[in-house]
């Protein structure tokens, strides 16, 4: 028999070489490693384990760690949000398995495998190693459930961006070392368990964008002394903030964005002296921001609201995702001066007062946003202190007074002060200030700063720093500015060739001729973006030298003469709008010489002549506008083979030759040459196109830089909010809000209605008959004929009437424009020939019963409501809710109409009124009982017609006498659902052909919605999300 020592000797080598195998079988798993990770992983004589890379031994040669990071083949690891790393390029990590030999190696303490494409799930192995202490996994593809047990001594589990699903075992709770858990970006539902809060060391707890659900437990903040970070982003979370989590005196940020939280921002955050981001946006906050989040003196990042998705980059405003927090009054100056203020970002939250002039010193402000608030006031000239401020927008509000020249424009960005009340003359502003900023690698401020400040004005929330270098973006528009334009607001040299400038002042009294000096420091930009449009200038200016000019539009001035000849010299241009001048002579034939050009718009001018022949040759055309001139001649008939070209409109030309109907389409595509597009005229994407519109459409399409995206979404925000244009006849106006590519004046709708004859009206309710007119061949409008006197006075009528042509959503009728005197008053919508709900639940017995149609239904209605509360401010509360006013399209899209035309709430969360609008049987009980109205009386009426919807009654059906007075739909529903007898409920077919579940679902929620308790009821935001999680497949 050996010696022990040489027992042990031999069992250490035996243990040594059981690694080394289960190492190589580690790699034999590997099915695919194009960077060479494990090349040097041999199975060759004097191959060292120990020596590979990746692999860290101990004394005793014992692997302790393996540390293998996937790399970036073809790019680099960039920091996505808000430090999650992405692979700007093809990703080079290991593909296949992770093998279960790993769990041999009984002394491994780290194992870090992250950025690789695994596929399956973790093996149980691996839970079973006594020793682990780390294991991350992040983005390594990993699926399948969290274990029932863990490795008790674990400091860092790290399995954030895979694909892991199912609930947070309890028996993590065992796991008291247990200082890092990211799990976040999984599919990971439940609740956020409240033993997270006993774990004495934990200080990074990430749990965000999941499928977590119910409400923060307080029992976070009761053992929170270690946490430094909290983000619970991107889950379904409802109800209250915790006050307590003010105990949490260590914590450093505190992200709860994207969730359905509700009630207030807790005073107690005051108490985070610590805390340096916050972000609340996106959930359902509501009253006063608290002024004791000023004690938080290392605050640099206060976000309260933010339209735009922090992860997608997209708007979200028609769905459950989108913002909805409204605060009251206005920001505490106790916030504004903190003193290590970096980003304080609040757009669209109901904001009011003067914007404080109390920013301290202001030195390390950068990024500033308080846009479409209803702040009043002049802009603080405070900001011309803050010399790192490159991003102020505080655009869509209600300032007023001059802009001060001290103001730093020339150095920011982004400065954006368009449609606001200000006055005066646009200064020629100046700019001595050196900036000093710093990102900072893995800071969290610096990400935020960096991410907001180059987010587009009004679109998707996007880095703008790519090829084609930053974005420059200063604009006036939307104001009553005077006098003439000075030189544009930049700074010679500051930016290099690869920077892009967007300028636009449209929309304001500005007068006189181009100043000579106007682009004297544009010369060396990489692309320039000018809209100076509705001014009254008389001359044009030359051009011509501006070679790195993208879009150029000055549509809707005075300009008069011919288009000058030297356009022709702009060979990089790729928009020219010309339209609504009094441009005369004839198209330019060096116009065919602008081979980038896509959009060429010359409509409604004095044009004369003949079009060229040579527009052919510009092979990226895709929007032509020539319309309302002078023209004359033949089409051209080889127009119809440029191949890129979408929209041509040559129409109301007096003397032009259409080709005949055999040139059409030779391309092997329809072209159309109407002023109608060949579907249904008035719908939201088949209507004429404004030159704004046409922009948007086509730059979404082809956007060929980043300061194109930048502009064509600030321009389809305007769309949002657009000023309505007067079109008169005699003393007979009719306001457009929409252009549908027809004039509509008041003789013309009066006489395509038949002078309001009974044999077109197609509908009557509490507001008036509507009617079905038929403008000019196949545009069809519906106009709705209003009680004269029903409204308190004129002006009252002109302003409510304004703030809903503001609003656009995909599931609401669109208002297309009005009429108002003291004998007629009509409104005018598009046209919807699918009838309205009523009749469908009437007529449903003739088709087949589809739950995913009535899905679709549901959630078309939820969406549309919960815009009408949560995005449009004022808040918007319909009050009539019911089958007759949702109307439906061919294809069964669903479109709530009549909305807003009951009084406008205001800021306040209820409002009383005169009297009880609505319908009996869909009103809410404390509505009908005290005319006090708020959104859960919305709320009420859409559970009622979600009943009806999904059942054979009516609201106030004759079956139901039998249980006495009193006794409705919604009654009936609650009986049924408490009773468990829910096949009875559904409408006859429903229950057999659809899944239960999913069903009984729909039927809880619809009863939620009409229970008699406020506070129980869901908030529509609410409903769509819960719909949005009973989507049906394949719908």
């Amino acid at each position: 028999m050996p010696p022990p020592s040489a027992v042990g000797s031999a069992a250490e080598v035996d243990e040594r070489a059981a690694e080394r195998a289960a190492l190589l079988q580690f790699k034999s798993s590997v099915r695919s490693d194009p960077a060479g990770l494990l090349a040097l992983w041999t199975d060759s004589r004097g191959s060292d384990a120990c020596s590979w890379p990746g692999v860290s031994c101990d004394a005793r040669s014992r692997v302790v760690e393996l540390s293998v990071s996937g790399r970036c083949g073809t790019g680099a690891f960039m920091w996505s949000w808000p430090f999650w790393r992405v692979c700007s390029g093809k990703s080079e990590g290991l593909e296949g398995v992770i093998s279960p030999a790993i769990g041999q190696l009984s002394e491994l303490r780290v194992l870090r495998l992250p950025f690789h494409g695994f596929v399956g799930e973790i093996p149980g192995e691996i839970w079973g190693l006594r020793n682990l202490e780390v294991l991350d996994l992040e983005g390594s593809s990993v699926s399948g459930a969290l274990p029932s047990r863990f490795p008790q001594g674990l400091r860092v589990l790290s399995l954030g961006a895979n694909q892991i699903s199912g609930k947070i075992p309890a028996s993590l709770s065992d796991c008291l070392n247990l200082e890092i858990l990211d799990l976040s970006r999984n599919q990971i539902n439940g609740t956020v368990p409240a033993f997270l809060g006993g774990l004495p060391k934990l200080s990074e707890l990430h749990l965000s964008f999941n499928r977590l659900v119910g409400s923060i437990p307080s029992e976070l903040g009761d053992g929170c002394g270690n946490l430094k970070h909290l983000d619970l982003s991107g889950n379904l979370l409802v109800r209250g903030i915790p006050g307590n989590l003010g105990n949490c005196s260590e914590l450093r940020s505190l992200l709860l964005f994207s969730n359905m939280l509700e009630d207030i921002l807790p005073a107690e955050i005051g108490r985070l002296t610590n805390l340096r981001v916050l972000d609340v946006s996106r959930n359902s906050l509501s009253s006063f921001v608290p002024v004791e989040i000023g004690n938080c003196k290392e605050l640099s990042v206060l976000v309260l609201s933010n339209p735009y998705h922090l992860v997608t980059f997209r708007e979200s405003l028609d769905d459950g995702g989108g913002d909805f927090n409204y605060f009251q009054g206005g920001i505490p100056e106790s916030i504004t001066s903190l003193p290590k203020l970096r980003v304080l970002w609040a757009p669209r939250s109901s904001l009011e007062g003067p914007i404080p002039t109390n920013w301290g010193a202001c030195e390390g402000l950068e990024v500033v946003n308080l846009a479409q608030n209803l702040f009043t006031g002049e802009v603080p000239v405070v900001f011309e202190q803050c010399r790192n401020l490159r991003y102020l927008n505080i655009s869509y509000n209600k300032l007023t007074g001059w802009l001060k020249e001290q103001l730093p424009v020339p150095c920011m960005d982004v400065f954006d002060v368009s449609e606001n009340l200000l006055s005066g003359s646009i200064p020629r502003f100046s700019c001595n200030a050196t900036r000093s900023i710093k990102f900072l690698p893995y800071d969290l401020p610096s990400a935020y700063s960096r991410f907001l400040a180059y987010q587009p004005v009004s679109g998707s929330l996007q880095s703008l720093v790519g090829s084609n270098g930053p974005t420059v973006f200063h604009s006036f528009g939307g104001n009553n500015f005077t006098g003439p334009l000075p030189a544009l607001p930049i700074i010679p040299g500051r930016f290099g060739k690869q920077t892009s400038y967007a300028f636009l002042a449209d929309s304001n009294s500005l007068a006189g001729s181009f100043p000579g000096t106007l682009f004297d420091q544009c010369k060396a930009l990489d692309g320039l973006f000018i809209n100076i449009k509705s001014h009254h200038r008389r001359s044009s200016q030359d051009f011509g030298s501006l070679h790195s000019l993208l879009g150029l539009d000055l549509s809707r001035n005075s300009l008069q003469g011919q288009i000058p000849v030297h356009f022709s010299q702009l060979k990089e241009l790729e928009y020219l709008l010309l339209a609504g001048n009094n441009l005369t002579g004839e198209i330019p034939f060096g116009i065919s010489q602008m081979h980038s050009l896509r959009v060429l718009d010359l409509s409604s001018n004095a044009l004369s002549g003949e079009i060229p022949d040579d527009l052919v040759s510009l092979r990226n055309l895709s929007v032509l506008l020539l319309n309302n001139n002078k023209l004359s001649g033949k089409l051209p008939s080889a127009v119809a083979n440029v191949s890129s070209l979408s929209i041509f409109n040559p129409c109301h030309l007096p003397s032009l030759s259409i080709p005949p109907p055999e040139l059409e389409g030779q391309s092997g595509r329809s072209l159309s040459y109407g002023t109608s597009p060949p579907e249904s005229p008035i719908t939201k994407d088949s209507h004429g196109f404004s030159p704004i519109e046409i922009a948007s459409i086509t730059s979404a399409a082809a956007i060929v830089s980043i300061l194109l995206a930048l502009i064509v979404l600030y321009i389809y925000t305007r769309r949002c909010t657009p000023r309505s244009a007067v079109r008169s006849s005699g003393r007979r106006e009719v306001t457009v809000f929409t252009d549908i590519g027809v004039p509509l004046t008041y003789e013309n709708v009066v006489r395509a209605t038949g002078n309001f004859n009974a044999s077109n009206c197609i509908g009557s309710g509490g507001f008036g008959a509507t009617y079905k007119a038929e403008i000019s061949p196949g545009v069809l409008v519906a106009i709705k004929r209003l009680s004269v006197g029903r409204f308190q006075g004129v002006q009252q009528f002109h302003a409510e009437i304004k703030t809903l042509g503001r609003w656009r959503h995909p599931n609401l009728v669109t208002l297309i424009g009005y009429h108002v005197s003291e004998s007629e008053m009509f409104l005018i919508y598009n046209y919807l020939p699918g009838g309205n709900l009523e009749k469908f639940i009437r007529d449903r017995s003739k088709r087949a019963v589809d739950w995913r149609m009535l899905h679709k239904i549901a959630l078309d209605v939820a969406r549309a409501l919960a815009y009408l509360h949560d995005h449009c401010v004022p808040r918007i509360l319909h009050r009539d809710v019911k089958p007759s006013n949702i109307l439906l399209d061919n294809e069964l899209n669903a479109y709530l109409s009549d909305f807003g035309l009951a009084r406008l709430l205001g800021n306040s969360e209820t409002h009383a009124t005169t009297g009880v609008a609505g319908t009996f049987g869909y009103v809410a009980p404390e509505y009908a009982m005290t005319c006090r109205v708020s959104d859960k009386a919305d709320v009420y009426s859409y559970g009622v017609v979600l009943l009806e919807l999904l059942s054979d009654k009516k609201a106030l059906d004759p079956s139901f006498s039998p249980y006495g007075n009193g006794f409705n739909i919604v009654a009936w529903a609650a009986m049924l659902h408490q009773q468990g007898r829910h096949q009875e409920f559904f409408t006859e077919g429903l229950w057999d052909a659809s899944p239960h579940e999913d069903l009984v679902e729909a039927l809880h929620l619809a009863v939620m919605c009409t229970v008699d308790s406020l506070s129980i009821r869901p908030t529509m935001k609410q409903v769509v999300q819960r719909l949005k999680q009973l989507q049906p497949p394949n719908s």
